[in-house]
């Protein structure tokens, strides 16, 4: 008889943690997993999949505009926040269901409870008091917004968390940080009708994207009518009588409104977990370290997925959950390469990107051909939309390898998934000028454009 109560007791039910416990289950291991919130994690609960829809909703209001300059007559019409709430509401509850039902599916028992460890072997299940023992313990609890403790006047603001959950939309909102998070809420409340402000501390939005991408997406912003302040930062905020915020900056700005959000970073969620206790390493900012196999310092310790800090977006959180399993239980070890990651910003208009920056470029190799097209997409040539779209390929001189694409404008995100492809595939220049374009789209630009537009070298 086993000493251990399970073969893996998973620590957080997002997606990283329900691939790795689903997946272990299906190798035949006995798997435990406790979710002291909802399951689905971030991305499902609070994140990503809420934002999105909220991203299709802020985009209606340009629609209706464009629709004039094809023909149509668009009437009356007017935007309920309640509504939208509540069939975002029903559809995370759907889709919690979804992953509750899959967990149940493969056989993994669910603790809705917070959890922490005791021992490298042992996990207590805080709603009951009862100790668990399992051989393997995986940590997959993710990361929380950041706020500035030490501001005075931080209690007033909220985060992304409670901006899903608003019980009235406010005339005007300050987004905090210049993140993706930061712009994409930005973009969300501007195209819902919010007089919206942006204020970020660095030079630039968007910092780790290529620096094409982040001028021409600030721009575009500006253009919406989204007032960005960069180089500035609270220095107080105050609420008054009629409820009412006003936050001073250092730079001497006096900025009111009726929500002030930040989004400033997120930070791994392992305070009070006992995992230093447990013998686990963490990092300055409280995350775990881990090898390439997501194990810790302690040989029966796993972590995946933002607790790590590795590459903190969904897709890779759930291919380090399905690694470990596989690894673990399965007999099929692999490990999830960071490398080479496409991306999508769900800003307004949308960011696309895979591989390298320029600056990142750069650094690798001083030979570079760059090749951009900027233009107006065929859509705004009837609506009148002074919109650009940007493309942007950066390739090594001496091999002809594409190290980078970047794209803004329409459907951005959904062309970087195809192209990862290609770059993980190690296409190079020629490739990409022996395909045939598909006309008349605007992913045409991508194998077309014969001429860098730079040439750097040494």
């Amino acid at each position: 008889m086993s000493q251990y109560d399970y073969d893996l007791f998973v620590i957080g039910g997002g997606s990283g943690g329900v691939r790795a416990a689903r997946i272990a289950a299906t190798h035949g291991a006995k798997v435990g997993i406790a979710e002291e919130y909802r399951y689905g994690g971030t991305c499902v609960i609070r994140g990503c999949v809420p934002k999105k829809l909220f991203v299709y909703a802020s985009k209606f209001s340009e629609e209706f505009e464009d629709a004039e300059g094809f023909g149509w007559s668009v009437g009356e019409r007017s935007f309920s926040w309640e509504k939208l709430i509540d069939a975002k509401d029903q559809e995370i509850a759907r889709l919690e269901g979804v992953y509750r039902r899959n967990l149940d599916r493969t056989g993994v028992e669910m603790h809705d409870s917070r959890a922490v460890v005791e021992d490298p072997h042992t996990v207590r299940i805080l709603s009951t008091g009862q100790k668990v023992m399992a051989k393997y313990i995986l940590i997959a609890v993710g990361a929380s917004p950041n706020v500035d403790a030490s501001l005075p006047g931080v209690e007033h603001v909220i985060t992304s968390n409670e901006a899903f959950h608003l019980a009235d939309l406010p005339d005007k909102i300050i987004v905090a940080g210049g993140g993706y998070i930061a712009v994409e809420f930005a973009g969300i409340f501007n195209g819902l009708g919010v007089d919206t402000t942006l204020i970020y501390r660095g030079e630039e939005i968007l910092r780790g994207f290529d620096m094409d991408l982040r001028t021409a997406v600030h721009e575009e912003m500006v253009k919406k009518g989204i007032r960005v302040i960069c180089g500035d930062v609270f220095s107080s905020i105050e609420k008054l009588d009629n409820g009412q915020l006003v936050g001073r900056t250092r730079e001497g700005e006096t900025l009111e409104a009726g929500q002030i959000m930040f989004a400033i970073g997120r930070r791994p969620h392992t305070a009070d977990m006992g995992l230093e206790q447990a013998g686990v390493e963490l990092d300055d900012i409280g995350a775990i370290k881990v090898d390439a196999q997501s194990k810790s310092s302690v040989a029966s310790i796993f972590a995946v997925g933002d607790v790590t800090n590795r590459a903190n977006l969904t897709p890779v959180a759930i291919r380090e959950g399905h690694a470990f399993a596989d690894t673990e239980f399965g007999g099929k070890p692999w490990s999830v390469d960071h490398s080479l990651i496409a991306t999508a910003v769900f800003s307004q208009p949308e960011i696309g990107t895979v591989g390298l920056t320029q600056e990142q470029a750069l650094a690798r190799t001083p030979n570079l051909d760059i090749y951009k097209s900027s233009f107006r997409p065929m859509k705004h040539t009837l609506s009148g939309r002074d919109e650009k779209m940007l493309m942007k390929l950066i390739v090594d001189s001496d091999t002809d390898k594409v190290l980078g694409v970047h794209i803004l404008g329409p459907d951005a995100g959904e062309l970087a998934q195809a192209l990862g492809i290609t770059l993980q595939m190690g296409a190079t220049k020629a490739d990409f000028d022996r395909t045939i374009a598909v006309h008349p789209t605007a992913a045409e630009e991508l194998v077309t454009m014969r001429e860098p537009t730079e040439r750097l070298r040494g």
